[in-house]
């Protein structure tokens, strides 16, 4: 089963696109694929314009069955959606036994009914970051093109392995996606060269790049996916590539690619 949370300390990084997107793009390879917004801000939530039964904090402090929250998005596409209840939920579980293990414990029985569970989680360090860091192991940095950016990844190593030492669970920064990159600007090369830097400390993989798309901020708008906007836009197929990439590195033999993507994979280190 895939499981990655999508995160960065740092906002404004497209954490939230990657995860929508990365998301269509497995399901559209055919694998059932659950999206949990863990983000207080319901950011999730917001972009998709959805307006679900119940929420996160309903499944996981009042214990609503999973098939009661979800809400379908796409073909095998289920999104369980957050809003501000997810903060006094953060709160409850913070009196719990385990409480790092409570996503673990809560979505087990859940697990046979999806391929892959992709997490998007507020841009700051939290206890919600810890139980998505605990229950999918595998962590996907977003980096946009701003020395901040590059920062804010840092600092999510530093929490993936603090996190994964505090409770003995082997925990991945999986890969860095630079993202909403722009060649023309001159920012671009020297925050690129950064990232390239953090690659080698931590022996962490960079994909290929983002580029920026107006179709991104479209979709945003029209509250949509990229991919029922513009199924040839250049960000999509370039999400398809880092899709591919993500699977390579997991190890996993993915389904057939779809007909767009275009993309090389993994950069040159």
């Amino acid at each position: 089963m895939i499981k990655l949370m999508i995160g960065n300390q740092k906002g404004g990084v497209g954490k939230t696109t990657t995860a929508i997107t990365m998301a269509r793009c497995l399901a559209d390879r055919g694998l059932r694929t659950l999206l949990i917004d863990s983000d207080p801000q319901g950011s999730v939530t917001v972009t998709l314009r959805m307006k679900p039964e119940a929420y996160l904090a309903d499944f996981i402090v009042n214990q609503l069955r999973l098939p009661d929250c979800i809400v379908a998005a796409a073909p095998n596409l289920h999104v369980l959606c957050g809003n501000r209840e997810t903060t006094a939920m953060e709160q409850r579980i913070f009196t719990m036994y385990g409480r790092e293990h409570v996503f673990q414990n809560a979505f087990r029985i859940y697990e046979g009914s999806y391929d892959a569970v992709i997490v998007d989680v507020a841009p700051s360090i939290s206890l919600l970051q810890a139980c998505s860091m605990v229950f999918c192991q595998n962590v996907l940095i977003p980096i946009s093109m701003d020395t901040l950016s590059v920062s804010g990844a840092g600092a999510t190593i530093f929490s993936a392995k603090t996190i994964g030492d505090s409770v003995r669970v082997p925990i991945r920064p999986l890969a860095l996606l630079p993202t909403i990159v722009n060649r023309r600007y001159g920012l671009t090369d020297v925050v690129m060269k950064m990232i390239e830097q953090l690659s080698q400390t931590y022996d962490i993989p960079v994909l290929n790049a983002i580029r920026t798309d107006q179709v991104i901020g479209k979709a945003a708008r029209l509250h949509r996916m990229v991919v029922d906007v513009d199924d040839k836009a250049k960000a999509l197929e370039d999400y398809e590539a880092a899709t591919s990439s993500i699977l390579e590195l997991l190890g996993i033999q993915g389904p057939a690619q779809p007909e767009q993507e275009q993309g090389q994979g993994v950069a040159a280190q």
